[in-house]
């Protein structure tokens, strides 16, 4: 006899029934434009040849590469039975890289869709990875770096699917990584890798190249690697990093605030506390606009003023957690994905950000978030005062 998998056969709290009847009623919603997809989205980011395309990894264990134009999928990556919960490109963009809970990393060639390596040596879920590019790694080609909830960073070759070094001093599960590349790898100095883990601390290791001399192996060039003593930045889990074009950090917290720092080296005082409703999956900031992007367990993505800290608008659609967000067509558009199994689209571009406000605007003043069923969690707008309405303006002018 096999067994059931309808929820109205099993004990469900009032809480549960009505959270259920409330995200029925709101997927109805075609806020974003959505695609829709079988399973959870735990992943998205853009493709790093066509930003008219973006790649979704799904709880099922596939990678879907996405048109945001004809809004279909164009090509489905398979193998993994398991979810998927990152995604990672190699410097050319023809190999993709997915890190998941069977604790390795799978790869695809983009194009034939054909499996690569397989990436085996963690002890727990992969949770984040990373492409170190050849200038800025110690040995001098393309190294793929993973964190998984046993504390370990392993560094791998992308090309042979060795494993080179494993980077140990985590104390608990490592859930974020990004890089810091230098102005110039030929002449300023070295780039530096930030890792979080899930009680709130960063750490950092700088991937100095090995000093002149006989030449080294892979493995001899790594043998040397770091990582600094730990800096609280969160009372918990770090979900995201994420640096700006001028190396601004940024961080989500599953203790309900986004911060921003000066750099990786300078974690003192944050100076940006975004305070949200709930856990916050992920982040992207917008350097042409001066915004920053957030995705909230809220099932809300928010867009900030980097400069001032004000809430300038809340996009509204997703009917479950929203775990992606990032940046496509030529940034005009902000991609978001989450575990309702939609890709959404918004404009922020060209004037698409003004234009949203000011119809969230004209709904409120028009009295029809009141009384009528509404679609978002937390409302379609920020509520911005006069000032912050002149900063919208002047942002969306600076276009």
């Amino acid at each position: 006899m096999s067994a059931s998998t309808d929820p109205d056969h099993f004990f469900q709290t009032t809480t549960s029934l009505e959270s259920t009847t409330r995200r029925a009623a709101k997927s109805k919603n075609k806020n974003g434009n959505p695609i829709t997809l079988p399973s959870k989205i735990l992943a998205i980011t853009p493709d790093p040849t066509d930003d008219n395309f973006v790649y979704a990894a799904e709880s099922a264990g596939t990678v879907k590469r996405l048109d945001l134009t004809s809004r279909s999928v164009t090509a489905t990556y398979k193998g993994p039975t398991a979810p998927l919960t990152s995604l990672a490109f190699s410097s050319n963009g023809r190999t993709l890289f997915a890190g998941c809970w069977d604790k390795s990393i799978w790869s695809w060639n983009i194009f034939s869709l054909a499996s690569a390596n397989r990436y085996l040596g963690h002890t727990d879920f992969v949770k984040a990875i990373l492409v170190i590019p050849a200038p800025y790694s110690p040995t001098s080609s393309d190294l793929l770096v993973s964190g998984s909830a046993n504390s370990e960073l392993i560094f791998w070759d992308t090309e042979s699917g060795t494993r080179l070094h494993v980077l140990k001093g985590h104390t608990r599960g490592v859930q974020a990584l990004a890089l810091d590349p230098p102005s110039d790898p030929d002449t300023c100095g070295h780039a530096t890798l930030i890792s979080a883990d899930n009680v709130g601390k960063l750490y950092t290791c700088s991937l100095k190249k090995p000093p002149s001399g006989p030449l080294q192996t892979p493995k001899q060039a790594l043998q040397s690697l770091t990582l600094s003593k730990p800096t609280p930045v969160h009372e918990t889990t770090i979900y995201a990093l994420h640096l700006s074009s001028s190396s601004t950090l940024y961080t989500a917290s599953a203790d309900k605030t986004c911060k921003s720092f000066p750099s990786p080296t300078s974690l003192g005082t944050p100076d940006l506390v975004l305070n949200h409703p709930d856990f916050i999956y992920a982040l992207t900031p917008h350097d042409r606009l001066g915004l920053l992007l957030t995705a909230c367990r809220d099932e809300e993505i928010r867009v900030w003023n980097t400069a001032t800290g004000s809430l300038i608008h809340t996009f509204s659609g997703h009917f479950d957690a929203v775990m992606g967000v990032c940046l496509a067509q030529s940034g005009d558009v902000v991609v978001s994905a989450g575990c309702d199994g939609t890709v959404r689209t918004w404009e922020v571009g060209k004037g698409g950000l003004g234009r949203a406000v000011e119809e969230a605007k004209r709904k409120r003043e028009e009295g029809k978030e009141e009384g009528e069923e509404r679609v978002g969690g937390a409302g379609g707008g920020g509520g911005l005062t006069e000032e912050e309405e002149r900063e919208l303006a002047e942002l969306m002018g600076e276009e």
